[in-house]
C-alpha cells in the first residue's frame, strides 16, 4: 500500500498529535503565532498595519476566478476579496466564523408570504473598480448567468434554479434571452432593491445569498466562460493582471470606501497568487515567509506534518482544525455492479478504513466517519449501519462477503477516481482498492486535476458511464453552515447536472428529494436539524457513499501574517479577507 508517509512517520505523527493537542494554549491572539491551534480561537497577529504584498499559493488552478462559476470553497473565500455577494460570514476563529452578516446589502433579508419572498436593498454609493455604480439589476443579471447559462457556466450550484418560482417557463439564461427581459421572479424595482420570489419556503435563504453567485455583473461586462480573466471588482482589491494557469496579482481597488464596507480593510497595497506550485514547495515557501498562505487550505504534505510536529518549535504554529468536510468514496448508484445495493452495502464492509485514515496522514488528518454530515455540522447524530470488527489490525470481512454473495457480481472491474495534485486522495484512493481485491472487485485508478475533476470527469455522468467509474474520491464542505447547505448538493436528485455535478452518487431518491425540500420550508431550527438527522440515516442505508473521515486540516501558519482566523465558514481554511504583513 503506497502512503503519503512511511508508517515510522505515522507514529510519529500521532504522537505528536497528543503533543499538539497538549498545548493548544487558549488566549487567542494573545499567545501570538507561536502557540498552536491558536487560530482556531482568536485572531493571531491581529493588526491593522498597512502596505506589503501578501503572496498566495495553489498546487493546482483554481476552475475559475469568476464568482459565479465556482464551486470549491477557497474561491468562495478569496473572491470576497474583488467581489462581493449580499451577505456574507464574519472573520472569525472556529464557529464564530459561522455568523452571517450583509455584505452588498444593508441589511440581512426581509421575508415575506410565509418565507417564499425575499427582499434585500443594496448599500448605497457601491461602485465597481471602473467608477461605475453598482446596481440591483446587476445583481439579478449574476444570478441568472451563474444558474441559468449551465452551457456556459456550469461550475457552480444550482439553487437559484431550483427555487426560484418561475424557472420552469423555458428560461434558458441571459445569453440565450432574446427578449432580453429576465427571469420575472427576481424584480428590481429600483436600483438598490432586488426581490426574490421562491417557489416554496426556504428557510435559510439568508446564507444561500451568501454564495459569490449574487456578487454583482453588470451585462455590458460580461465576457462569458471569459470573464474569469478580468472579473470587475467591488471588493477592496481588483484585477491588476492574470496569466492563466501561472499567477493572478490584486491591486487596490481605489473606488473601494470603507464607506460602504464595514467587514473589509484593505490592508496590504498587492496580492498576488502563484498557480500550479507543488505541495512540497509550498510548505517550505510558508515556512521561510516566501508565501504567506496555501490558497486550498488542504494543510501540508506527509512529510512536512511528520516534519512538523516532530519540531517543538514549529508545531506551535500549526492549526488543526474541523472544517466542515467529509472524506468519502461515493458509489456510483447508476454504473454496474454498484446500481445494486447489495455491492454498495458490501463496500461500505469491505473498505479498510483504518487503513485509509493512515493513508490521509493518521488521525491528526481526521477521525474514522460513519455518518454523512459531519460532527461539526448542526443536526449531526452518531450512528454506524455499517461497523468494522478489527482483529489486530485485520478488518473482518465477514458482512462484506456476505453482501458481496447476496449481490452476484462474482470477480468485478470497475474504476476509481481521484485527483492528480492530490497526493493524499490519490493515496485514499490506492488504498481502497487494495480493501476491495479481498472481495473480489478489481478496482484502476484515474486520477485528474483539481481544475477539471468536476467540469470534465467526476462531475460528468455520461464520462463516468463511458468509463465504469464506479467510485469516485471525494471531499466535502458545506455550502452554508447548516445540514441542507452540506446534504442538498450531494443528495438531492434535482442537484444532478451534465457538467460540474456534485452529486456524484447519483442518487436520486423521492423520499430524500421530498425530506429536503420539506426540511428547508421549515421556520423551527430544531425541526429541520431532525430532519438532516433523518435524511442522513435514508442515505447511508441506501448505502450511497462510504464515509472515510471527519476531515481535519493541518495548516502552517506563516508567523509572517497578520489578523489570521481558522474559520468554520470555509472549511477550516483562514479567512482571507484581511490578512495583511506582519511589519
Amino acid at each position: 500500500m503506497r502512503r503519503s508517509v512511511p508508517v515510522a512517520a505515522v507514529a510519529a505523527i500521532t504522537s505528536a498529535g497528543l503533543l499538539l493537542a497538549g498545548c493548544s494554549g487558549g488566549k487567542g491572539s494573545s499567545e501570538g503565532s507561536g502557540t498552536a491551534n491558536a487560530a482556531t480561537k482568536g485572531v493571531v497577529n491581529a493588526s491593522d498595519a498597512k502596505g506589503g504584498t501578501v503572496t498566495y499559493a495553489i498546487s493546482d488552478a483554481p476552475e475559475s476566478f469568476d464568482p459565479g462559476n465556482t464551486y470549491y470553497a477557497f474561491i468562495y473565500n478569496f473572491s470576497r476579496l474583488y467581489a462581493r455577494p449580499l451577505t456574507t460570514f464574519k472573520p472569525g476563529p472556529g464557529t464564530k466564523g459561522n455568523e452571517l452578516t450583509p455584505d452588498l446589502a444593508e441589511s440581512m433579508g426581509k421575508p415575506s408570504d410565509g418565507g417564499k419572498t425575499w427582499t434585500y436593498k443594496l448599500r448605497k454609493g457601491v461602485k465597481y473598480d471602473d467608477g461605475s455604480t453598482v446596481t440591483s439589476q446587476d445583481v439579478k443579471y449574476a444570478v441568472e448567468r451563474s444558474n441559468f447559462a449551465r452551457d456556459t457556466l456550469s461550475l457552480g450550484p444550482n439553487y437559484f434554479q431550483q427555487f426560484l418560482k418561475d424557472n420552469d417557463g423555458g428560461y434558458k439564461g441571459p445569453y440565450k434571452d432574446k427578449s432580453k427581459a429576465g427571469l420575472k421572479s427576481i424584480e428590481t424595482p429600483d436600483d438598490q432593491t432586488i426581490v426574490f420570489h421562491l417557489k416554496k419556503p426556504f428557510a435559510e435563504f439568508d446564507y444561500l445569498v451568501s454564495a459569490p453567485q449574487t456578487a454583482p455583473v453588470p451585462q455590458a461586462k460580461d465576457k462569458g466562460a471569459d470573464y474569469t480573466k478580468s472579473v470587475l471588482s467591488t471588493g477592496s482589491y481588483k484585477f491588476e493582471s492574470y496569466q492563466e494557469g501561472k499567477k493572478l496579482t490584486l491591486v487596490r481597488n481605489p473606488q473601494w470606501s470603507a464607506k460602504t464596507d464595514p467587514l473589509r480593510k484593505q490592508l496590504p497595497d498587492k496580492i498576488v497568487l502563484n498557480l500550479k506550485v507543488a505541495q512540497s514547495t509550498i510548505d517550505k515557501d510558508l515556512q521561510s515567509g516566501n508565501t504567506l498562505v496555501d490558497l486550498a487550505g488542504r494543510g501540508v504534505d506527509g512529510q512536512t506534518q511528520a516534519q512538523l510536529l516532530t519540531d517543538p518549535k514549529e508545531k506551535g504554529n500549526t492549526d488543526n482544525a474541523l472544517g466542515q468536510r467529509l472524506v468519502y468514496t461515493a458509489l456510483n448508484t447508476k454504473v454496474k455492479p454498484f446500481d445494486n445495493i447489495e455491492c454498495r452495502k458490501a463496500v461500505e464492509y469491505a473498505i479498510d478504513k483504518k487503513a485509509v485514515q493512515t493513508s490521509l496522514g493518521g488521525p491528526i488528518r481526521g477521525e474514522l466517519a460513519s455518518t454523512v454530515l459531519p460532527t461539526d455540522i448542526d443536526g449531526y447524530q452518531k450512528y454506524d449501519l455499517y461497523p468494522q470488527k478489527y482483529d489486530g489490525d485485520k478488518l473482518d470481512l465477514t458482512e462484506a462477503k456476505k453482501h458481496w454473495a447476496k449481490c452476484g457480481a462474482g470477480k468485478a472491474t470497475t474504476t476509481i477516481l481521484a485527483r492528480n495534485d492530490r497526493q493524499d486522495e490519490v493515496d485514499a484512493a490506492t488504498s481502497v482498492i487494495d480493501s476491495l481485491k479481498k472481495i473480489g472487485v478489481t478496482a484502476k485508478i484515474q486520477s485528474y486535476p483539481t481544475s477539471k475533476y468536476f467540469s470534465d470527469y467526476a462531475g460528468v455522468p455520461k464520462f463516468n458511464k463511458k468509463n465504469n467509474v464506479g467510485l469516485i474520491m471525494m471531499q466535502w464542505s458545506s455550502d452554508f453552515p447548516t445540514g441542507y447547505g452540506y446534504l442538498q448538493q450531494i443528495l438531492n436528485g434535482k442537484a444532478i447536472s451534465q457538467s460540474g455535478n456534485t452529486n456524484l452518487s447519483e442518487l436520486d431518491d423521492p423520499e430524500i428529494n421530498k425530506l429536503l425540500e420539506s426540511a428547508i420550508a421549515n421556520t423551527d431550527k430544531a425541526a429541520r436539524e431532525k430532519a438532516y438527522a433523518e435524511i442522513d440515516k435514508k442515505t447511508m442505508e441506501q448505502a450511497a457513499l462510504v464515509p472515510l473521515t471527519y476531515f481535519k486540516v493541518l495548516m502552517y501558519r506563516s508567523p509572517k501574517a497578520t489578523n489570521l482566523v481558522s474559520t468554520s465558514a470555509f472549511s477550516g481554511q483562514y479567512d482571507y479577507l484581511n490578512i495583511g504583513v506582519k511589519k
